[in-house]
């Protein structure tokens, strides 16, 4: 888990890679719940506030770029 810090230390493209990871990450844990494989119920909330912090820190930095 990364703060939203360290990802403002980011470059765009890297913040870009991150979240397509975080991405794969939550379809893999849906998968696993679908099939029926144990996944922690804590991992969705995490992965889901990841991509969110990811996010936002992206979408501050095309608003800083913009001015």
């Amino acid at each position: 888990m990364s703060t939203a810090k360290e990802l403002r230390a980011k470059s765009p493209a890297d913040l870009q890679k991150e979240l397509l990871e975080l991405r794969r990450e939550q379809f893999n844990l849906r998968m696993a719940r679908a099939t029926g494989q144990a996944a922690k119920p804590h991992d969705f909330t995490r992965v889901r506030r990841d991509i969110a912090r990811l996010k936002t820190v992206a979408g501050e930095q095309r608003r800083a770029k913009g001015k």
